[in-house]
């Protein structure tokens, strides 16, 4: 009787460690296999069991969490929404995240390790998830109202940034959509999505950062750099011996001036009114090697810029002959740029010529408020010097008091603009983008306190009266004295 007591409990036991040995295979190393298998709802039940941390603009939340009752118990919801939704993005239950909701996921979400004080106890529990975390942004709330109620639907786009700093003031694209409508996991989800993605004005395109322009001249300001920089102008009163018309080098096409008057005169004239002659020449005699190098310590044919979520990569072709940098110097033939890399380029010249990456994410915190990671201070790039900005400031402020600019004119304050109007479009049949460049300094401020770049691609007046003076300034105008009449942190 007891040899067969001991022959059960011999089998017991290898039932024991068979058992043993089966849950550390799957635990150990088949658990990934188990976690990614579509089957398993326990990641997804868990992830949507709790609030999502909260995405905040001057210290007040743009999202919030509802508690649906359901087996996916939270849904996103959002303040403000369409006027928020190029930098929140969308939370959805079936679609995913976009933007900020994706980029800061791991805090938003609760699964980031550095929310937790003692990361690797905690992270050891399969499943265990800490308390949603918050992300503060940089935004301006003054200047992101301003930016989208002056471009009013029409289909466009602004960034503004501090041009001391690189932090993100603004940044609307328009139209734009409700993500709130993405967020649930019911029916009326996928025929939002599927509305979204077929309406022609592309409500859930990001303008602002991930579609290219031709900059039109407002990427003279690059070319005067350029040109100072390379010593091809050093006076901006001497004469620049610029026929008018131009014709392009190699070829029997002639380049014009939307008005007259631009032959052969000084660089300020020709920056005042746009002079599309002057600025051609000067760039096939800065030449395609200094353009490009100029462009590109501006921020151009960068294809690794994030704020933290991916940028469109701004671009100057750098493989042309001379009669195509000559309109590339202009803005036109291959030239092409996001409404936040022509900001950059305002910035850098409101900041003495150095260029300071931009970013959005001011910090991230714990959900007691704690602080888990702040905005690192990022290296200066050098895009021309400082004497060359300081001339191109000038240059720009003549825009405002005398020229095409002076919708953009705020009393009190130093205003630098220049206005674009970009032709694109077969045989530039199109309707032409407006384009305003500009950066603002009140006068109490020791340095500009913002710089701004708006883009309307359906502007109101017809073809022939359409500029940037007349569409785009306003609306910068109107982002600037946000900034410029708002207390020194400005982003409250």
């Amino acid at each position: 009787m007891t040899r067969h007591i001991r022959h059960a409990a011999f089998f017991c036991a290898l039932l024991l460690v068979a058992l043993l040995v089966n849950a550390t295979r799957i635990q150990l190393f088949e658990a990934r296999s188990y976690d990614d298998n579509v089957a398993n709802r326990r990641p997804v039940i868990a992830r949507y069991g709790q609030p999502r941390g909260d995405i905040k603009v001057g210290g007040e939340p743009v999202t919030g969490s509802r508690d649906t009752g359901e087996h996916l118990r939270y849904e996103r919801t959002y303040v403000n929404g369409p006027m928020y939704a190029p930098v929140t993005g969308f939370a959805s239950q079936v679609y995913g995240t976009t933007l900020l909701e994706h980029s800061e996921d791991g805090v938003l979400a609760g699964t980031d390790p550095l929310l937790s004080p003692f990361p690797l106890w905690r992270g050891a529990a399969v499943g265990d998830r800490n308390p949603g975390g918050d992300v503060l942004t940089t935004l301006h709330r003054g200047a992101q109202e301003a930016a989208f109620e002056g471009l009013g639907g029409r289909k466009g786009a602004v960034a503004a940034v501090e041009p001391a700093t690189g932090r993100i003031l603004a940044l609307v694209s328009s139209p734009s959509y409700d993500p709130s409508v993405l967020s649930g996991n019911g029916s009326a989800v996928p025929r939002s999505w599927q509305s979204l993605n077929h309406d022609p004005d592309k409500p859930m395109l990001n303008r602002a950062v991930r579609k290219t322009y031709p900059p039109g001249s407002t990427f003279k300001v690059v070319t005067a750099a350029a040109a100072l920089d390379s010593g091809v102008i050093e006076e901006l009163d001497d004469p620049t011996d610029s026929p008018d018309p131009y014709r392009l080098p190699g070829t029997r096409t002639k380049l014009t001036n939307p008005s007259k008057g631009c032959a052969d005169v000084p660089l300020r004239k020709a920056f005042e009114w746009s002079c599309n002659t002057v600025f051609a020449k000067l760039g096939v005699r800065v030449g395609v090697d200094r353009m490009a190098e100029t462009a590109k310590a501006f921020g151009f044919n960068d294809p690794g810029v994030r704020i933290p979520f991916s940028v469109a990569e701004s671009t100057f072709d750098t493989k042309v002959d001379r009669a195509q940098l000559a309109l590339s110097s202009i803005g036109q033939y291959n030239t092409r740029a996001t409404p936040l890399q022509m900001a950059m380029v305002s910035a850098a010249v409101a900041n003495g010529g150095q260029v300071r990456s931009p970013y959005l994410v001011e910090r991230t915190t714990r959900a007691g408020g704690s602080t888990v990671a702040t905005a690192g201070s990022s290296p200066a790039r050098q895009a021309m010097r400082p004497s060359t900005a300081r001339l191109v400031k000038e240059l720009m402020v003549d825009v405002v008091r005398e020229g095409t600019g002076s919708n953009a004119w705020i009393p009190g304050a130093t205003v630098g603009g220049k206005t674009g109007t970009a032709q694109h479009g077969l045989g530039n049949s199109g309707t032409p983008y407006a384009w305003f460049v500009s950066w603002a300094q009140g006068d109490r401020d020791l340095e500009p306190k913002v710089a701004v770049a708006v883009v309307v691609e359906d502007a109101d007046a017809d073809r022939g009266e359409i500029s940037g003076g007349g569409d785009a300034a306003p609306i910068a105008r109107a982002v600037m004295e946000a900034v410029l009449k708002s207390p020194s942190d400005g982003r409250r």
